[in-house]
């Protein structure tokens, strides 16, 4: 408890009124038989063998052992949301959406790290970039992560073009890529957060970009801020560079989630 206590308290100092714990699904081991092994069957092996030895490292949490520790502290009055970060498959979608239903989750938020066996935003993963083309890589991601925002299946996307931590840019931005996943978020009903994560990344920019974002506004998606702190100390840093971003395309308010039923609520 005194590590969810950590995060409470360093958001609350960066002006945060609550925190969504947002755990990845594919790190507790009951997502095994719910994800399946979705690197095999792709012809890089070097990716697949990356992959595997990199979920086998991470799937150590108990899913149970998670909801219960956060419900103990939403209990006990902290300001917690039970949250999940749901790593997107179009093959386990629903099935996933269907199994985590069960859980009294506040929020679900949903993004696409995987592209078969390549981890798009894996460091130790970067050189696939040169040997597949950052062209054909941002089609593929967003492909899938335009098919995610359309299935309604989750409340929010998570680092919605997470494809440029690693630095890697195409000339210009597509801009039709970002219309088309601004179009299927709205008629998926899906939110997408402001995240400032890529300003400590390569990327050395906020989620979504500043364009990609006006597009969300256009088709009214909703937002929500996000820090995606991995250690309390990051838990909301940079947070008046999210709300900056977000009132600067239009935005004056963001999406807060109970029991996954969204409500707006003033941006800050």
């Amino acid at each position: 408890m005194d590590h969810i206590e950590a995060y409470v308290e360093h958001a609350a100092a960066n002006g945060a009124t609550e925190i969504a714990f947002t755990e990845h699904l594919y790190r507790c081991v009951e997502s095994a038989p719910l994800l399946g092994e979705w690197w095999r069957g792709d012809p890089a092996s070097d990716l697949a063998e990356s992959t595997s030895a990199w979920v086998r490292s991470e799937r150590v949490m108990s899913l149970e052992r998670y909801v219960q520790a956060v419900v103990d502290a939403k209990d006990r009055g902290l300001p917690v949301l039970l949250g999940l970060e749901v790593d997107f498959f179009p093959e386990t979608g629903e099935a996933v959406a269907e199994y985590l239903s069960r859980y009294p989750f506040d929020v679900l938020i949903a993004s696409t790290h995987w592209i078969g066996a390549w981890g798009v935003d894996q460091p130790e993963q970067a050189f696939e970039f040169e040997r597949r083309g950052a062209e054909r890589a941002y089609e593929e991601y967003f492909r899938i992560e335009t098919e995610l925002a359309a299935s309604g299946l989750f409340d929010v996307l998570a680092h919605a073009d997470v494809v440029k931590k690693q630095g890697v840019r195409l000339p210009e931005e597509p801009l039709d890529m970002y219309e088309e996943l601004a179009v299927a978020a709205a008629r998926g009903g899906t939110a997408v957060e402001v995240s400032t994560a890529g300003l400590h990344q390569p990327a050395r920019e906020l989620y979504p970009s500043d364009a990609l974002l006006g597009r969300f506004f256009n088709h009214g998606v909703p937002i929500t801020i996000a820090s995606d702190a991995h250690l309390p100390e990051h838990c909301g840093r940079d947070r008046d560079r999210a709300l900056d971003l977000a009132r600067s395309v239009g935005y004056d308010q963001r999406i807060s989630f109970e029991r996954r039923v969204g409500a707006l609520v003033p941006l800050d």
